[in-house]
């Protein structure tokens, strides 16, 4: 099975991650400038309120599963409470103490950690290619990083509430691994709705003030698009090419924020800023022009994921037509064959 351009899994899967990735490097210099005065906990309760309506609104696939279990439960209890109230209410309290370029490229650590929590955890596959061009994008960033001016004990407890935001979002980017093949949309609203819930509760209890509702209803949209819509589209990149790819791809959403933020005026682009977006380009476009293939074994195994029919994987039969992807549970007969892949559900063979 010969695949190439975009017809590739990789590709596919990178274009998702990029589009991810562009959602939430947009939030992070609107989130400065509409979220001054706004305690972290309110502002994360904000956030994520627009996030559970993007789930709401936009909804699921017609035939994807929300059925999730015990343990896939405790996972989706997990990421939120690591990526949809701590992880926003740090991002928040540090953005508003440095810089919006300086916070954007900051969360260029996520992709790193969670490359290697990838590769500790799932035993993804990292090749020198996938390395190299995680490394390509992160000395982007810190060059990027080094081009900033502000200076003062203020900015720096700024970067590092950011840093530990990123801490967060990568274990948030590991648990959440196999909730990517149930229905996004539905983990994407139940997951905000419990952001929102502890957000709202320790907000109260530390006494933070509700915001103007001007104020109020940005952080909303943001959250709608930057973090809804950002992270449904980052479940369905994990689905299809794994976690470190994903991670490292969405590792551009940094650069974007703080283009964002130089055309809103926080300051001028300089040499370092072409350096670096250029460096965190070629990472992209290596991603993107990855072709792993070789000869491959699959052992029999019956399990429930959502898939399609035109992968070469499933070739079941249903009593009625079926299009697109869809959810239950099937049986694969083991085989050997040689195709295009990424480290998906099917794809987390040894390659030593």
């Amino acid at each position: 099975m010969k695949m190439t351009g975009l017809q590739s899994p990789i590709a596919r899967g990178v274009i998702l991650a990029l589009g991810s990735a562009m959602f939430f490097g947009a939030s992070t210099p609107l989130l400065r400038y509409w979220g001054g005065g706004i305690g972290p906990w309110s502002s994360a309760a904000l956030l994520y309120t627009g996030a559970a309506l993007a789930g709401a609104l936009f909804g699921g696939l017609r035939n994807e599963s929300g059925k999730l279990g015990k343990s896939l439960s405790m996972r989706l209890w997990g990421a939120a409470i690591c990526g949809a109230a701590l992880a926003p209410a740090a991002l928040a309290w540090g953005v508003q103490r440095t810089s919006a370029v300086s916070s954007s490229l900051m969360l260029n650590i996520e992709a790193v950690l969670t490359i290697g929590l990838a590769w500790l955890f799932y035993r993804e596959h990292v090749s020198r290619r996938v390395a190299s061009a995680a490394a390509i994008i992160v000395i982007g960033g810190a060059i990027l990083v080094l081009d900033r001016s502000e200076v003062g004990a203020a900015a720096v407890w700024g970067l590092l509430g950011v840093a530990l935001a990123t801490v967060l979002w990568a274990l948030d980017n590991t648990i959440s691994r196999p909730l990517a093949d149930r229905d996004t949309a539905m983990v994407v609203f139940r997951k905000s709705l419990i952001g929102v819930a502890i957000s709202v509760c320790t907000s109260v209890i530390v006494g933070e003030r509700f915001p103007q509702w001007t104020s109020a209803i940005a952080l909303v949209l943001i959250g709608m698009f930057g973090y809804g819509v950002s992270l449904r589209l980052y479940l369905l990149s994990q689905r299809r090419i794994g976690v470190a790819r994903t991670a490292s791809v969405f590792a551009a959403g940094p650069f974007l924020g703080a283009a964002l933020a130089v055309a809103m005026g926080e300051r001028s682009f300089t040499l370092w800023g072409l350096s670096g977006g250029f460096l965190i380009l070629l990472g992209v476009v290596l991603h993107v022009t990855e072709m792993h293939e070789h000869p491959h074994t699959h052992e029999a195994i019956e399990h429930e994921h959502a898939h399609h029919h035109a992968d070469g994987h499933h070739e079941h039969e249903h009593p009625d037509l079926v299009v697109g992807e869809h959810t239950h549970r099937h049986f694969h007969e083991g085989g050997s064959h040689t195709h295009s892949h990424a480290p998906d559900v099917h794809h987390l063979h040894d390659h030593r």
